[in-house]
């Protein structure tokens, strides 16, 4: 009876822990976050304790699974809705190398050692930090990396022509909310926003899906109606 009950609470924690992965998308599958490494380790010690625990029924241990999997559900529903709560909770990227220069303040929040940056960009098929214009090191504790641009390989396009040096793009729009922190942090207003993108030909922030902006290359927009449906035809 014992190994029943104990195949049925592992069979319980498998179904829960799937579906819990299945409605936060993909993107779990690709990068952890610390936020998402406490829930995981949760998840762990829920099962541990009830396997162990002849005292735990199955209904017990079903209740503390569905409590663990709303609640995981409903923070990130939270999250994607209060950006600062999505900054607390999630992080966001540091900067540690800006125009070729280090930020040493970065460098001492992150913990980070110039070896294991060494490392990481050797990771990335880069072998000299002389390389690096513009590097930040992501919530989950990857790094994105913008080189210099002779650096950079060289393709068609720039045969016989001198590259311009890329600032990085920063995100102004995301699925029709405006970032006000971001454009703070660019030194631009609302009102800036609003006369580019109707010179761009959208009303308002809410008809946009994706709006990205750099010094170099200008905006690049992505609007509601520019989706595809899953058989690739443009939505009506």
């Amino acid at each position: 009876m014992d190994y029943f009950i104990n195949g049925m609470k592992l069979v319980i924690g498998l179904i829960t822990f799937m579906v819990v992965i299945r409605l936060l998308g993909k993107k779990h599958l690709a990068e952890m976050t610390p936020y998402d490494i406490i829930y995981l380790i949760m998840f762990g010690g829920i099962l541990e304790e009830t396997l162990y625990d002849n005292k735990t029924s199955i209904w017990m241990f079903l209740f503390s699974m569905v409590v663990w999997a709303l609640s995981i559900f409903a923070i990130e529903k939270l999250v994607s809705i209060f950006n600062p709560l999505r900054i607390l909770l999630k992080g966001e990227p540091d900067q540690l190398i800006s125009d070729g220069k280090i930020n040493q303040k970065a460098f001492k929040k992150n913990q980070l050692e110039m070896e294991q940056v060494r490392t990481m960009l050797r990771q990335q098929g880069i072998f000299s930090l002389r390389e690096v214009r513009d590097m930040y090191i992501e919530p989950g504790g990857q790094i994105s990396i913008n080189s210099f641009a002779k650096y950079k390989p060289v393709v068609a396009d720039d045969l016989d022509i001198r590259k311009k040096e890329e600032e990085p793009s920063v995100l102004l729009i995301d699925e029709g909310e405006v970032k006000t922190e971001v454009l703070n942090a660019i030194g631009k207003s609302e009102q800036w926003l609003q006369t580019e993108i109707r010179e761009k030909g959208y009303n308002q922030a809410k008809e946009i899906l994706y709006c990205e902006w750099s010094k170099t290359d200008g905006f690049f927009i992505k609007g509601f109606a520019d989706t595809i449906e899953l058989n690739g035809h443009q939505p009506s």
